[in-house]
């Protein structure tokens, strides 16, 4: 669309359109990522694609068909609205997927990584599309993507082993909030969390850059460097060759405690590469540096998404993270905006500098207080994540499903381990991370639990020996929880506590009746 409105009227129009753009996305960030935080992640954002899908259809049809350009402006920002439901609602979801802490890193890390081939693909995919058949087929490529991409969501339900109709006519102890409710006790609890705030205010600067860098690489391909309408697409593309590049460097964060390193380092690669690009502009070096950037761009980008993940409060991730898409289209404008102002004051070669500054200098602002962010991004996300996959801790308010979380103790077992026998004193509850479980009791066979299943409440919440054997199917890993802790949180919750005696009062009438010897 950058493209399109710089061929109409110059880098000035390019830059109005981009915040034309953003501003809608800077307000339906924040409301719209509630809605990940309310229900299934995978059912959210499998309809957020599903509108993505249909208005990139609809932009296309206007492009296509020679419409009014202004139309098209405004139909592209209500796209750019929609797609902030997405991040947040992945990052709601990716703790579900995850069986272990370490595999929440991992999945950002991948994440990063088809971030970083989707900005090789898509950029020279449309660089191809702008020079061959206009900016409209870019539009309808895109919709049949995210089309293809609503079908490939619709799987990813989060685990459960109980049914909805178990909460049956238990009453709701407090209607939930509203929206704009939700999102106002959202901001509150972030003004608790400095790590957290910090972390937002060093990825809008981030973004502040990147929407720099889309005005910055149209100006130098078609102004600086004489290049034809597809050019920008190709500098694009090696920025984002940069970004696979990185996996090499962010597949190390996996396992690691401490990322803020990485992100110093990537700040001042990122202010090296442009201040060498303003100074000696030609196509080797707009494509070499460019690469350069791309990796600075994408370990900044893990490490701090990574770090904001690990800090925001549970209960609010989502919604933090849709501060982070109000934020970050912000800092898109800002940067969209700056740029034509400092080419018509100072000249391309100040802006291309200061597109480089813009990173290093957000960390010279955070002071020392930066360097100590690693030791409180601490809280168990993943942990809390397979926490509300059992159906009477779901409904616990979110400061004691964390401190649950906290006491969590992982235990892994190999095929044929007994977990529990049937007649012990129970002392521990436990929950299926990854593997399969076997149920026994009475010498009878009851059934399989699967990842999220949970077994081990009847005896600490009835106070009676076990009434199950438990054997891994095979490699297992689980999460134990102590018996003070469980019997505290569950039965200090009204609707927990109901829920839970459901389950039990189900499970031991599905257990088999003693077998007479007369």
């Amino acid at each position: 669309m950058l493209v399109y409105a710089f061929d109409h009227g110059g880098a000035t129009e390019a830059g109005v359109v981009a915040v034309v753009q953003l501003v809608p996305a800077a307000i339906a960030g924040p409301v719209l990522s509630v809605f990940a935080d309310r229900g299934p992640p995978a059912r959210t954002l499998c309809r957020g694609y599903l509108a993505q899908s249909v208005l990139l259809a609809v932009v296309a049809v206007v492009l296509i068909g020679d419409g009014p350009r202004y139309l098209a402006y405004g139909l592209a920002a209500l796209v750019t609205a929609a797609l902030t439901i997405t991040r947040p609602t992945q990052t709601a979801l990716v703790p579900f997927l995850a069986r272990r802490p370490e595999e929440l890193t991992a999945s950002n890390v991948l994440l990063g990584w088809n971030e970083s081939v989707g900005m090789v693909a898509a950029p020279a995919g449309t660089g191809v599309l702008l020079a061959t058949v206009g900016p409209g087929w870019v539009f309808a490529v895109g919709a049949g993507a995210l089309l293809l991409s609503t079908l490939l969501v619709r799987p990813l339900e989060p685990p459960s082993t109980e049914t909805d109709e178990d909460a049956g006519d238990v009453p709701d102890l407090a209607a939930p909030p509203g929206a704009v409710s939700e999102l106002r006790s959202g901001i509150g609890a972030l003004r608790q969390e400095k790590a957290a705030r910090m972390l937002l205010f060093v990825l809008a600067t981030m973004f502040t850059a990147l929407g720099a860098l889309d005005v910055v690489t149209v100006i130098l391909a078609l102004d600086v460097l004489g290049l034809g309408q597809g050019a920008p697409g190709y500098l694009n593309a090696c920025f984002g060759l940069g970004g696979v590049a990185a996996i090499l460097i962010t597949a190390t964060f996996v396992g690691r405690p401490k990322l803020i390193p990485w992100v110093i380092a990537a700040a001042a690669a990122w202010g090296g590469a442009f201040l060498v690009l303003g100074l000696r502009a030609s196509v080797v070096a707009a494509v070499v540096l460019l690469v350069a950037a791309g990796v600075s761009y994408m370990v900044f980008n893990v490490a701090c998404r990574t770090l904001l993940q690990r800090s925001a409060p549970a209960d609010i991730v989502s919604r933090v993270f849709g501060l982070m898409e109000a934020v970050g289209a912000i800092g898109l404008a800002a940067g969209s905006a700056l740029v034509p102002l400092i080419v018509s004051a100072v000249g391309v070669e100040a802006a291309v500098i200061g597109t480089g500054a813009v990173l290093p200098v957000s960390l010279l602002l955070c002071g020392r207080a930066l360097l100590h962010i690693d030791e409180h991004a601490t809280v168990p996300v993943v942990e809390i994540a397979l926490l509300r996959c059992v159906h009477f801790l779901q409904v616990l308010p979110a400061p004691e499903l964390e401190s649950l979380a906290r006491s969590l103790v992982r235990v892994d077992a190999e095929a044929g381990q007994v977990l529990t026998t049937e007649g012990d004193v129970g002392d521990r509850f436990y929950v299926i991370a990854q593997g399969e479980v076997d149920t026994w009791t009475r010498g009878a066979y009851l059934r399989r639990l699967h990842r999220g299943g949970s077994f081990g409440e009847i005896a600490l919440l009835q106070d009676v020996p076990r009434t199950a054997t438990c054997v891994a199917a095979g490699p297992v890993t689980l999460y134990a929880l102590e018996r003070e802790p469980f019997i505290a949180a569950v039965t200090g919750h009204r609707r927990s506590s109901t829920l839970a005696g459901r389950l039990v009062d189900r499970r031991l009438a599905d257990t088999p009746a003693p077998v007479s010897t007369a």
